[in-house]
């Protein structure tokens, strides 16, 4: 049996259930928060959306079928936290996509926990100009170092599709970064 295995295991059981999610969130914590960051850019809201994506791995533990890894199957939930919460974000404002993508920028520079320069800044930009599955697929390729049939089977895509997704968005950011002056 894999440690994994005996991972979910113990979750899943109510006798070793909160010592078992401790270990994950100590052991997940971290490279979760930085998933998430990426999509909704700050601190604070990447906190919030970290804390519900416990919450909800914690309530819905039973219903994991082991089809996929453990990991994939957070990755994907924090994927859909963070989106969802973009979209609710958005809706309670009253705002477009564009809006709150502008408004993600604003807050970006004012979070005292980014210290990007203009470079970080402009990439951030470039990347909110994505469609979100190109944004996705290139945060975690290219940030996260995830490997392909990793990210296959957290957003439930193929590899093919995955790859190609990729090639836009680097084509795509490349374009912006030369529009606005600075090297790829």
């Amino acid at each position: 049996m894999s440690e994994e295995a005996v991972l979910v295991a113990r979750l899943k059981n109510p006798k070793s259930q909160n010592q078992a999610f401790g270990e994950l969130v100590t052991q997940y914590q971290e490279r979760l928060y930085w998933h998430i960051r990426r999509i909704v850019l700050t601190h604070q809201n990447a906190d919030d959306v970290l804390q519900e994506t416990f919450i909800k791995i914690f309530r819905n533990i039973d219903g994991f079928k082991e089809e996929s890894k453990l990991y994939s199957w957070m990755y994907r939930i924090a994927t859909n936290e963070a989106l969802s919460f973009l979209k609710r974000n958005s809706k309670i404002q009253g705002i477009s996509g564009d809006e709150l993508q502008n408004n993600q920028i604003v807050n970006l520079k004012a979070d005292p926990y980014f210290d990007g320069d203009q470079a970080a800044l402009e990439l951030q930009k470039a990347l909110l100009e994505l469609p979100e599955k190109q944004r996705l697929v290139f945060n975690m390729k290219y940030f996260q170092e995830l490997k392909y049939d990793e990210i296959s089977a957290i957003l439930e895509t193929s590899v093919g599709a995955l790859k190609a997704s990729y090639h836009l968005a680097v084509k795509k950011i490349e374009k912006h970064l030369k529009h606005e002056g600075l090297e790829t």
